[in-house]
Order: structure tokens, then sequence, then C-alpha cells
């Protein structure tokens, strides 16, 4: 099994990536390529990172819970 400090380093980066991609693709698509999309782009990126970081240990308990 994967020692402690390495799964919680994978989640975080996880997060990271995952809120970042989505994050980036949605506030392209609702604002096109212009200089207001990267502003929320970080807005929005603010906001799911934390988000991410909260579900992802939740997404572990129940996998552990049904397997």
């Amino acid at each position: 099994m994967t020692n402690r400090k390495t799964l919680l380093l994978a989640q975080v980066l996880i997060a990271a990536m995952m809120a970042g991609l989505m994050s980036g693709y949605m506030s392209f698509l609702h604002a096109g390529l212009t200089a207001a999309w990267l502003t929320e782009w970080v807005r929005a990126f603010a906001f799911a990172f934390p988000l991410s970081l909260v579900v992802s240990p939740l997404a572990f308990r129940i996998a552990r819970a049904l397997t």
C-alpha cells in the first residue's frame, strides 16, 4: 500500500489538476479566449480547488465502504 504522505500529495495534485482543467475549460466556453477569461478562470479555480480537496477524501471513504 502507498504511504500516507504520497497518498496525500497525490490527492492534492489530482485536486489541483482537475480544478484547473475543469474551471479553465468551463470558463473558456463561457467567456472565450479573452482577458476576462483569465480573471474568470482564476476565480473559478479558487472556488474549485478547495472544494476538490474536500470531496476527494469523501470519495475515498465511500469507495472503502463499498468495497
